[in-house]
């Protein structure tokens, strides 16, 4: 007979009373499962840890209702799968619960769970269960990022210091970024704690937005290492009461220095788990549980991009130093791209490449307590100086930080080393922490002096010599010659810049981020004009997106007179490419390098789905975005590695299929709310709709959400650019924005000649997410 624990928060009272009924059901001996439980007293408390640990492990795989999601619960599911257990998930249906939460954080779908509306549900469908072998992982420690944390959406500064820190240890990280992957797949998270070294986590308080999100994710990546015996970091502040199944096993701090000591301990214990850990595996190996197509986001894989990187022209004309701004949508590759071009330019250590990442919240009170109360030109002048000063003294702090030790074997760059040093120093910057926060703390500097001398006055007219003092609070002038003197040792100098677009207003661009954009772009042509001067090779790139750069700077005096690299993809062929680099890296000495994409796809995949061959109605789905095509295909292959499968079968396609197209609905509407954020949840107003409508149905349902009718041309301009929607006539393909090589100019020429034939269709990718159901009078898609 099989022993299980049941796992269940107390909040509904039907819930208990249903559990409990589970357990006295399995009390006959006739049962396949003698199931153990417990209950959760809200008044006296909740039983220890370990009790817990010690129950889960004993038995032989775990139930748990996530009708309403409960913290512990959460992290006993991934307790569970990091023991090597297998969990059966349920969700009564006759109470809404948690359904939205359940969406928004991932995990629980992507694993799957039985809707079950009495006792005798759940008790049947485990009777009947024959198989209860684990979810199969392999503990192998990725040492060139042996770290993994989960991100939070809003970044209190505590988090923000302990990814700082953890840069300064020299630590490299993998993460889940809310920005880039809106809900946490469970394989994924399976997949890169069992790669890591020491897992780090930052519980937030309840007044931090989307707090509950994220501590749930947190706790099942905690229940996930800890269950693995991976060294796990749990930080949170003091006042923050942590759930009781990990209540003796945080951290603490009252101060964000404070971290600094709970690092360096931690990091200790990540050393000591690197040389000694052995592989270890759970489940059972199969073809596809070899597999790997790294990582949708960048950031994740930057230590092995470059086996499978796909050297596009856009690539090679950045390389070359042609290009100033690379521009792409969200999941085109721009990071990647930045990445490689980093880690190329590096190789030559004569090369001094400055590469900045902000988070985006650094420049807020400067904008909110500064800029805000600036007339146009003043505010030009002051953020243009402010990029200016801030970028030069990075480029300084790059250099000493590269030739910490090459200066003492090179007596030629010795007393310039000291001299460029105590110049910098004098700034009073200093080199705690990283560029993020040295950004956050000359801001929030120039904010406190303004206000001191300006107060709340609007349309301050500014002079330079007061930019000047805001600014510099040393010499200035000494610290650039001596600067381009050191240069004169070195190589070229190439400054790359990504995020300048990650936290602006949830209201939308305003005019203030244009003015930020446009001053960066301005200071590093002032600083390229410097190096020039002094025969230094100088290249500077800003990465952003498209939508953004292209759909807002249109109107701006400045647009075309950058150079820029466009990141959009129209080549079937190519982006499958992509795949297959990434597919043959991952399956190493098993197949050769030149081996075709489908004599690759027939062996871990179905050949046809829905009539039509598998990967082009993948392909299909991508919107011709590389993350999105990855999406798929890891959310495909970790269906069919949950349910042993030796190829990716229909119904993972199937479950697959539905996960990503949340996915996707999720990031649509944070795409389009990005810039106009009138239009904030319309996408999801198509729910239960058909799949396509004429113009005046389109109208009338955008009125009805409360749209003008300038408002509502314009968010159709967006569903359009995004791919979102397309535009087809009858009997004829739609066509949809990278059907016309991303020129919205052709779809409006085709809007206004079809008239009266002129249908508009949603992307069939969002089909699934919005329970649209296609009928007779389907198009050729």
């Amino acid at each position: 007979m099989k022993t299980a624990f049941l796992a269940y928060p107390a909040k509904d009272p039907e819930i208990v009373e249903t559990m409990q009924a589970v357990i006295s059901g399995f009390n006959d001996n006739s049962r396949t499962s003698q199931i153990e439980g417990w209950e959760q007293n809200d008044i006296v408390g909740v039983p220890l840890a370990d009790p817990i640990f010690h129950k889960i492990e004993n038995a032989e795989y775990l139930a748990a209702d996530i009708t309403n999601l409960n913290e512990n619960v959460v992290f006993e599911i991934g307790y569970a799968i990091g023991q090597g257990k297998r969990c059966l998930l349920f969700k009564n249906n006759n109470i809404v619960g948690d359904h939205d939460l359940v969406s928004r954080v991932g995990i629980f779908d992507t694993l799957g769970y039985l809707e079950y509306s009495t006792a005798e549900d759940i008790i049947n469908y485990i009777d009947k269960r024959t198989e209860f072998g684990p979810i199969p992982f392999e503990q192998k420690i990725d040492h060139t990022a042996p770290l993994y944390m989960v991100e939070p959406s809003k970044r209190p500064q505590s988090y923000g210091v302990l990814e700082s820190r953890i840069k300064k240890a020299r630590w490299r990280f993998r993460s889940f970024n809310p920005h880039e992957d809106v809900r946490l797949a469970a394989m994924d998270a399976i997949r890169h704690v069992s790669q890591s070294a020491g897992v780090i986590l930052h519980l937030l308080p309840d007044n931090i937005e989307k707090q509950f999100e994220h501590n749930l994710r947190s706790m099942f990546v905690a229940g996930l290492a800890i269950g693995m015996d991976i060294p796990t970091l749990i930080t949170h502040r003091i006042e923050h009461v942590p759930p009781m199944d990990v209540r003796d096993l945080t951290k603490k701090f009252k101060y964000p220095d404070d971290i600094l000591d709970i690092i360096q301990d931690f990091s200790l214990e990540i050393t000591s788990f690197s040389q000694t850990s052995e592989t270890a595996s759970s489940g059972k190996e199969s073809t596809l549980t070899a597999i790997g197509v790294g990582d949708p986001t960048a950031e994740n894989e930057m230590t092995t991009l470059y086996q499978y990187f796909l050297a596009t022209d856009e690539y090679q004309r950045a390389l070359r130093g042609e290009v100033n701004l690379v521009v792409g949508r969200k999941g085109s590759g721009k990071t990647a791209l930045f990445v490689q071009l980093r880690d190329r330019k590096r190789s030559d250590k004569r090369n001094i490449v400055v590469d900045l990442k902000p988070q985006g919240y650094q420049l807020v009170k400067l904008k909110e307590r500064v800029l805000d109360f600036l007339s146009d030109g003043a505010r030009q002048h002051l953020i243009t100086a402010f990029w200016e000063y801030l970028l030069l003294l990075e480029i300084t702090y790059k250099v000493l930080e590269k030739d910490t030790f090459v200066h003492l074997r090179d007596h030629n760059l010795t007393d310039a080393y000291n001299e460029l040093k105590d110049l910098y120093e004098a700034s009073g910057v200093g080199d705690e922490g990283d560029f993020s926060e040295r950004m956050f703390t000359i801001s929030n500097s120039i904010a406190q002096d303004y206000g001191a001398k300006f107060g709340d006055d609007r349309e301050t007219h500014i002079t330079t010599s007061e930019i000047t003092e805001l600014l510099y609070k040393h010499d200035m002038k000494n610290l650039i010659k001596s600067l381009l003197n050191y240069l004169s040792f070195k190589g070229e100098v190439w400054l790359l810049f990504d995020n300048i677009d990650k936290g602006w207003h949830v209201e939308g661009v305003s005019k203030t981020d244009i003015f930020v954009l446009n001053c960066l772009l301005s200071a590093t042509r002032k600083i390229e004009r410097l190096m020039v001067k002094a025969d230094t090779t100088f290249h500077s790139i800003v990465f952003v997106r498209d939508d953004v750069y292209t759909l807002l700077m249109e109107g701006s005096a400045d647009y075309g007179k950058e150079m820029r690299a466009t990141l959009d993809w129209s080549d079937r062929g190519l982006l499958l490419e992509v795949l297959r680099k990434r597919l043959v890296y991952s399956m190493g000495d098993k197949v050769a390098e030149d081996v075709s994409f489908t004599k690759l796809w027939q062996n871990i995949a179905i050949s046809h789905y829905k009539g039509e061959a598998s990967i082009e109605y993948v392909l299909n789905l991508s919107l011709m975005r590389p993350r999105n095509l990855l999406k798929i295909f890891r959310h495909c292959l970790g269906s069919a590695i949950n349910l042993d499968h030796d190829k990716i079968q229909i119904s993972d396609f199937s479950q697959g299929l539905r996960h990503y197209s949340q996915d996707l609905l999720t990031e649509v509407d944070r795409e389009i709310t990005d810039v106009f954020q009138v239009a904030e949840k319309l996408i999801y107003e198509f729910t239960d709709e058909n799949f396509s409508f004429t113009p005046s149905e389109l109208e009338m349902m955008m009125t009805n959400f409360g749209l003008t009718n300038d408002q509502a041309h314009k968010a159709l301009t967006f569903l359009l650019y995004y791919g979102v929607f397309g535009i087809y006539k009858p009997n004829q393909h739609p066509l949809y924005i990278y059907d016309v090589e991303y020129n919205i100019e052709l779809l409006n020429a085709r809007i206004r000649k079809w008239d009266d034939n002129l249908r508009y269709i949603i992307n069939p990718a969002l089909w699934p997410a919005l329970n649209i159901k296609p009928d007779d009078q389907l198009p050729l898609v």
